[in-house]
């Protein structure tokens, strides 16, 4: 079925969602990423992945097995956290749940490709960057995401995108992960005052 336009769905706390791609469409999504991860990169036993929590991460999970599955290469995955580096959290929001960061492979020499869901203002991705660059130097990053909605703030382009889904600001991009949410999509959905 693919990208779905025109269905809605129930989100809690929200009117209605839009469901933008479904679970068959995500699928066909990562496998086209993972192949191009492949075209463009010549050694991968020097690539690694690496998610960016939360949703990131399973994400990055899934693209190493495919990627694996194909060029018959163990890939090196990995996870960081970038709470301690985010520069737009407002004051005075309750304390962030952190996870672990974890690079269980040396970085030098390595092509690291970030990984996440959402590219929105870029950054995140800066937070990501710099948390990878605390544990190492590694030869090459780029980034791969699900969704590019626009709105950069930061002069971040990514090199694998899954998606380009133009949004206004007062609308949210929500990847739902099956890992995570318990159902693979992607919603558009708008602010509470934009539904009534």
């Amino acid at each position: 079925m693919g990208v779905n336009s025109g269905m809605s769905t129930h989100v809690p706390g929200r009117v209605a969602a839009k469901t933008l791609l479904d679970a068959e469409g995500l699928g066909r999504t990562l496998s086209r990423i993972a192949h191009e991860i492949i075209e463009r990169n010549d050694d991968l036993t020097k690539l690694a992945l690496v998610g960016i929590h939360t949703r990131g991460v399973p994400l990055a999970e899934r693209l190493v097995g495919l990627i694996e599955e194909r060029s018959g290469e163990e890939i090196a995955l990995g996870a960081v956290d970038i709470t301690f580096h985010r520069d737009d959290t407002p004051p005075g929001q309750e304390q962030p749940v952190v996870h672990a960061t974890t690079l269980d492979f040396d970085l030098a020499g390595m092509t690291c490709v970030l990984v996440d869901d959402v590219l929105y203002t870029g950054r995140t991705i800066r937070a990501a960057i710099e948390t990878l660059f605390e544990r190492g130097r590694p030869a090459r990053v780029q980034l791969a995401v699900l969704v590019d909605r626009g709105h950069r703030e930061l002069p971040i382009r990514p090199d694998y995108v899954g998606k380009n889904l133009p949004t206004a600001r007062s609308e949210r991009i929500q990847v739902e992960l099956e890992e995570i949410d318990g159902a693979d999509r992607i919603l558009l959905v708008g602010t509470p005052e934009e539904q009534r």
